[in-house]
């Protein structure tokens, strides 16, 4: 039987994801120290604590994979066209960014992608706290299954 003991520590174990905000990987060490320490007591907070760090290893690595594709097209286009001040002069003075770059709209595509991806992620986990407090089980979406 689920009690509300149960809920809230799986409720806690989402939650404990935000705490990246204020400690360096707290969104896998809040996890994971309340799933090890839990998982023995229901399947329940088992599974929600599993499908939290799952999410979280898979959007570290969706982030890596984003980054190293982003990361290229700007360096590219800031080395590619140095000469961004024209200066001939106090007379003369003009600042020339030239034509923007294709390597740059691909870079500001991913960047914005890299926005979403922050935004649908803090929606999802909202999402499966709200699940597990209510007693449901919560898959979240994208999430490549490292913990089986």
């Amino acid at each position: 039987m689920l009690d509300n003991h149960h809920k809230n520590i799986a409720t806690f174990i989402h939650l404990s994801t935000f705490s990246r905000f204020i400690i360096p990987f707290g969104n896998f060490i809040g996890p994971i120290i309340l799933w090890v320490a839990n998982k023995e007591k229901s399947e329940f907070i088992d599974a929600h604590g599993k499908q939290a760090i799952n999410f979280q290893m898979s959007i570290l690595l969706y982030a890596i994979i984003l980054g190293t594709l982003t990361i290229p097209f700007f360096i590219f286009k800031i080395f590619s066209g140095i000469d961004f001040i024209d200066f001939n002069g106090f007379h003369d003075f003009h600042i020339n960014i030239g034509k923007p770059s294709p390597l740059l709209y691909i870079g500001g595509g991913l960047g914005v992608l890299a926005i979403i991806g922050f935004i649908l992620e803090l929606v999802f986990i909202v999402i499966a706290s709200l699940k597990a407090r209510d007693g449901e089980y919560y898959h979240y979406p994208l999430t490549i299954n490292f913990l089986k």
